[in-house]
């Protein structure tokens, strides 16, 4: 395997060029599943996200764009979208696509914009699993915190991991809670091809987990968007 630094920009590249070529993640403990990566492409499926989207106003900062789908979609809407990520390939096919302010930019990052500059921050994708862990995830609140409006909302989509039947997630599970992990953090990297990508921390949380998560931080989960099951959308508001 060669060890590519941007796994995930390559593949999404290679969809752009036509090519799609087979794709997973790895988690740390070994377990291998697959995913299609011309979701980050394709119109919003997820009812969830869906009406989430039409909550967003102002100025947008889209943190983990990927290929640009829902910075596109607000951006036909006539609002102004600002589009990170941590992949400069992934940025390459952003502006391809017509994202006009896309900047590789991780999340670690986002302290250096101007205070009150966005709006509504919008993490769809599962893309609160960004956040890596509760301390970090705390820390980078408080600095969303202060780039954001006084009534600026955060839209984040997570996955509750506690209903798996799943016997090797519940072992990976297990494993968190002895080690004084939450349940749904995870170690991960993407695959394709004979190219590997680095590990990175991935956070899933449910939303009692998030409720503790924001404590101190000067959010609040105001709703959660979607029915029984695994994913939902957090709406965020400030305290």
């Amino acid at each position: 395997m060669i060890l590519d630094r941007d796994a995930f920009g390559r593949l999404l590249m290679a969809r752009l060029e036509g090519r799609a070529p087979e794709s997973f993640i790895e988690r740390s403990d070994g377990y291998i599943d697959s995913f299609h990566v011309s979701e980050y492409f394709n119109p919003e499926q997820d009812a969830d996200v869906v009406r989430a989207m039409r909550l967003a106003r102002g100025r947008i900062l889209d943190i983990g764009c990927g290929a640009g789908r829902h910075a596109l979609a607000l951006q036909h809407r006539g609002l102004r979208v600002t589009g990170l990520d941590s992949s400069p390939l992934a940025i390459r096919v952003c502006r391809k696509r017509g994202v006009r302010d896309a900047r590789v930019l991780g999340i670690d990052q986002i302290g250096q914009f101007p205070a009150g500059r966005f709006d509504t921050v919008i993490m769809f994708g599962n893309n609160f699993g960004l956040f890596g862990s509760p301390a970090r995830a705390r820390r980078l609140l408080r600095a969303i915190r202060r780039i954001t409006s006084p009534r600026a909302l955060i839209l984040a989509q997570s996955l509750d991991v506690h209903g798996t039947r799943n016997p090797t997630h519940l072992g990976y599970q297990r494993w968190n809670r002895r080690h004084g992990r939450l349940p749904g953090q995870v170690r991960l990297r993407v695959r394709f091809s004979n190219r590997v990508g680095p590990w990175f921390d991935y956070l899933m949380v449910s939303p009692t987990e998030m409720r503790s998560i924001l404590r101190g931080t000067d959010w609040k989960l105001a709703r959660c968007l979607g029915g029984p099951g695994a994913l939902y959308v957090a709406v965020l508001e400030k305290r």
